[in-house]
């Protein structure tokens, strides 16, 4: 097949093809990390724009080293530095920028929505790098690539995906890739960092940890939002960890062979312990380096179909 999407705004709108076609073109990509040179000319000409309207650190290094691996030039806008503290609109902002002749801006806010909105109104190729809780395609696409990398095939596997889930861009990316290419996805937390409309997705609730664990060939781990809980959503971060926290003991429940992932930044002793994320079964840094060659496969994508 061939990519004809100008945005990469969501798996939600995505075919299980389009899934299965970007992680085809990151494995073919992969390799061009592990050379002695890690630059390919691909993108030459090309200008990548990062708008980052919130913290980041692994996202947007990997966007833009990815960039940078094929040749493209790179910009980083954030909040602090840009016009938007004095009163100008994220549209306009992102209009000036793309007055400067860009072919691809990478867009984090912490307000869902922004991306869609902005791919409305540019002709430069929109990349969704994180808005509010709605979702996080490239984490997704990650985790796919992973997965599928260490099990070879996602159809058929339990997953289960641990924490606040309400809260969570990467949950929902993860339900609509996971679902999509055939995997069981199961849900658990605390029944108020689920989100009101979970009936709606194509998942499985519990509100046990052992139930989640049993059988399960991934655990996909949340980070646990700390500020969150200013809100009082759940008692104390000592019940969480006893009621939720991910340990060797409770690993006993899950497949010899289960693979740990989590998406960064990690608390650990909260939501994972110490031995678990650095065991063999934690796959958390080979996340970090697929998430590289995901993103230069999308930039790839993109800036072919523009």
């Amino acid at each position: 097949m061939t990519w004809q999407r100008k945005d990469l705004l969501g798996l939600q709108e995505l075919t299980q093809e389009e899934i299965g076609f970007i992680l085809e073109t990151a494995n073919s990509l992969k390799e061009i990390s592990l050379r002695p040179i890690k630059k390919v000319p691909t993108l030459r000409g090309k200008t990548v724009a990062l708008l980052f309207f919130e913290p980041s650190t692994r996202t947007r290094t990997s966007f833009e080293l990815a960039a940078k691996r094929l040749s493209s030039d790179t910009i980083n806008i954030s909040r602090d530095a840009s016009s938007l503290d004095k009163g100008e609109s994220i549209l306009d902002t992102a209009k000036n920028i793309e007055a400067m002749k860009i072919d691809i801006a990478v867009v984090r806010h912490s307000c869902a929505g922004v991306p869609q909105v902005l791919a409305r109104h540019l002709k430069a190729a929109v990349v969704n790098a994180g808005d509010g809780a709605h979702e996080h395609p490239t984490q997704g696409l990650l985790d796919l690539f992973t997965i599928k990398e260490r099990k070879r095939k996602i159809s058929g596997l339990k997953v289960s995906i641990i924490g606040d889930i309400a809260h969570s861009r990467v949950a929902r990316s993860n339900i609509w890739g996971l679902t999509k290419l055939g995997a069981r996805v199961l849900l658990c937390g605390p029944k108020t960092l689920m989100p009101p409309d979970v009936e709606k997705l194509p998942v499985e609730v519990t509100y046990d940890i052992k139930k989640a664990l049993e059988d399960a060939d991934v655990l996909n781990i949340l980070r646990l939002q700390l500020e969150r809980q200013k809100e009082s959503l759940f008692p104390s971060i000592r019940e969480y960890r006893q009621l939720f926290g991910i340990n060797h003991e409770r690993l006993r429940y899950a497949k010899a062979d289960v693979l740990i992932l989590h998406p960064g930044p990690v608390n650990r002793g909260i939501e994972i312990s110490c031995d678990v994320a650095d065991s063999q079964s934690s796959l958390i840094l080979e996340q970090v380096t697929n998430g590289l060659a995901i993103r230069m496969a999308v930039l790839y994508l993109l800036s072919k179909e523009k």
